[in-house]
């Protein structure tokens, strides 16, 4: 239910008031949204009327938030971003819309893309836009309606829909080993690459498997294609997931180095922020992924 219509200012109101507060002039935020120096302020008393509180003081010249206008302005900021980000979805795809999706660029790149042109053929209404993102991030700030990530039930402020664990393999250039290594703890022989985002991933893996001694420290990569492409090269023994890993396998430009396999404390998921309404975009995408995920584990 949308609020009393008493607690919903103007569009324009908001305008005039996030246009002061970032140039703290009515006569600059005038200038900017081709209005007269009297039409602001006229906004602003009417805001402020319909609010009952005070949002800007005067100080010399210049118009300062007060403590109220300061909280009010970075929420004001949000609905009008929103707000834009909605009306342009609207333009462009007033059917179903356009759904922004965070990735990782491993999952993203390996498992994701191929399978989006199933998607793409399935909903023809929907215009899927992706952008890399490594971190969890503030969906009331960004631009994004959904986002795949890694690890644990921890990114607050969304669900889940889970979709799959991350299994993965040691991987090295074919002159490295000529056959995979029967002895797990013989892995500790060679250079290990490491993963920023997985900086204990080679440690849960030995230990999976009964090895206690902890492994050397290695090059540090910030995502899978860099770390592959050095395993390659011959630079040392890659821990991959099995999505990153079986081009490289398939190709023969890599190969296991050791007959053991383990998943990882990790798991894959799509998360949406929890405040919104789901989008027709959204819900069609959550559909397809789920059946995609539910197919091939």
């Amino acid at each position: 239910m949308i609020a009393p219509r008493r607690f919903l200012p103007s569009v324009n109101a908001l305008l005039a008031f996030e246009a002061v507060a970032r140039l703290g002039s009515a006569t600059l935020a005038a200038q900017e949204l081709s209005l007269t120096q009297s039409a602001i302020s006229r906004q602003l008393k009417t805001l402020e009327a319909q609010l009952n509180v005070a949002l800007l003081d005067r100080q010399g010249r210049q118009l300062v938030l007060t403590e109220a206008g300061k909280s009010y302005v970075i929420q004001v900021r949000d609905v009008l971003n929103r707000l834009a980000q909605a009306s342009i979805t609207a333009r462009t795809n007033p059917i179903a819309g356009a759904l922004n999706l965070a990735i990782l660029p491993g999952f993203g790149m390996h498992w994701l893309a191929p399978r989006l042109r199933d998607f793409a053929q399935s909903h023809p209404e929907v215009t899927v836009n992706l952008s890399t993102r490594l971190h969890p991030f503030s969906f009331q700030n960004s631009p994004f309606d959904a986002a795949i990530h890694f690890g644990k039930e921890d990114w607050p402020g969304v669900r889940y829909l889970p979709l799959m664990p991350e299994t993965v393999v040691p991987v090295c250039a074919p002159e490295l080993l000529t056959e995979p290594l029967e002895d797990p703890s013989q892995i500790l022989r060679y250079a290990l690459l490491h993963l920023e985002t997985r900086p204990r991933g080679w440690s849960r893996w030995l230990s999976a498997l009964g090895v206690t001694q902890e492994p050397p420290a290695g090059m540090m990569f910030d995502q899978f294609s860099t770390m592959a492409q050095a395993a390659v090269h011959g630079l040392g023994v890659a821990l991959l997931p099995t999505f990153s890993a079986e081009p490289y396998l398939r190709d023969g430009q890599l190969v296991l180095a050791s007959t053991q396999t383990t998943q990882s404390i990790g798991n894959y998921y799509l998360v949406w922020p929890e405040d919104r309404a789901e989008t027709a975009a959204l819900q069609s995408f959550k559909t397809w992924l789920d059946a995609q995920t539910g197919q091939v584990l």
